[in-house]
């Protein structure tokens, strides 16, 4: 076995430890001395949110119920005929706008004008009885003053002109219900309306209180109906002692708003839906709200006085709650809120004060006590959140 010399191995091993120790220093860092300084970018503050904020608001807001409503008549009658009969004339168009008391329609009355000539006749008869009677009862009296008759007789003859005129006031109320059902042939509007379709002609047959000969409804004033929820019953009963809530209806094609009033609320709560069902009383002169079509209901219910307002676009719906953030001394504070009462782009909150800067754009990228700055008026914005990119 060969061995190596000693002068060898000791050159080999001082340039192992040369290189161990190169390596070292390479590898393992120097401590840091408590008084250096932190680095740039840990020391960099946080880039701040570009923001758009606005003021609360104290103002007045009405509280509106939203509902559809069916447009519903006032009046609407079936008119039918009282006597079985025939008509005889029809004295109106389909569609015709009618007047209470305008004749619509005759019916054959030949039978109920013999009727009331023969009353008539049999009046004239009793008449003549009677002027008959009292004649003997004047001839009576004379007798028994000269004491040719008795007492007996004379009382015999005033008995005969009671009883004739008591037929002749029969005869009279057979003329008056001969006449009634006279007046049946002529079949009038009860009420003023509009016609609508005529189910029967001249020689048409009619059966009495069964035959619907058309039917005429009220377009001006006409109602609206629709559902008030139970919550707002008492505010509903209130309104209806000042003349009733303002309530507004817009056609379903938006052809046209109307204004009208709360005229009517229903004895009863319905127990399926827990509503009360309502109507609204509307001027209708151009006849634009037919009845059966559909509108959408807006209804004052009540109002919110001296009421903080803020868009509802800021409020922020959380796991926290219902927030909204505000700009405090350049910084997004956290504030829980209730809110009262949303509209349209409003909301009544409360936990927020009048004057507030609220955040309305920029609040999703916000924390509590985020740095925040207000974005100019008619600047163009980043994007929320992000750095600017570095030149390199």
């Amino acid at each position: 076995m060969k061995t190596t010399p000693h002068w060898l191995r000791l050159v080999c091993g001082l340039a192992a430890a040369s290189l161990f120790g190169c390596g070292g220093k390479a590898d393992i860092a120097a401590p840091a001395s408590p008084g250096s300084a932190p680095s740039p970018a840990a020391a960099a503050p946080a880039a701040p949110i570009t923001v758009t904020t606005v003021r609360a608001q104290k103002r007045t807001l009405a509280v509106l119920l939203k509902a559809t409503g069916t447009v519903t008549p006032l009046n609407s009658v079936d008119v039918k005929a009282q006597v079985s009969s025939v008509i005889s004339k029809v004295h109106f168009h389909e569609g015709q706008f009618v007047k209470a008391g305008d004749l619509l329609f005759t019916l054959d009355a030949r039978t109920d004008e013999a009727n009331v000539a023969k009353a008539r006749a049999q009046l004239a008869k009793d008449a003549a009885a009677l002027a008959d009677a009292q004649r003997q009862l004047v001839r009576a009296q004379q007798l028994l003053a000269q004491n040719f008759i008795s007492q007996g007789a004379l009382d015999t003859s005033k008995a005969q002109v009671d009883s004739q005129m008591a037929v002749l006031a029969a005869d009279q109320a057979a003329i008056d219900a001969a006449r009634v059902a006279l007046s049946y042939a002529r079949v009038t509007a009860p009420n003023a309306g509009r016609a609508g379709a005529v189910s029967v002609f001249p020689g048409s047959t009619v059966q009495a209180n069964q035959t619907t000969l058309v039917t005429i409804t009220q377009l001006d004033p006409i109602a609206v109906a629709f559902n008030l929820p139970q919550r707002n019953l008492p505010d509903a009963l209130a309104a209806l002692k000042d003349g009733g809530a303002p309530v507004t209806a817009t056609l379903a094609d938006g052809a046209g708003t109307f204004n009208g009033r709360l005229k009517f609320v229903d004895n009863a709560i319905d127990l399926n839906s827990g509503s009360v069902k309502v109507k609204a009383v509307f001027d209708n002169r151009d006849g634009k709200l037919w009845p059966g079509s559909f509108v959408d209901v807006s209804q004052t219910v009540s109002t919110l006085k001296d009421t903080v307002v803020v868009p509802q676009a800021a409020v922020i719906q959380s796991a926290r709650g219902t927030i909204v953030y505000v700009k405090v001394d350049g910084k997004a504070v956290l504030k829980p809120v209730q809110v009262l009462y949303a509209q349209g782009d409003d909301a009544a909150v409360s936990g927020v004060n009048e004057g507030d800067a609220i955040v309305l754009n920029g609040k999703q990228n916000l924390r509590p006590g985020s740095p925040v700055v207000e974005r100019a008026a008619g600047a163009p914005g980043k994007p929320v959140g992000t750095t600017p990119p570095t030149t390199p």
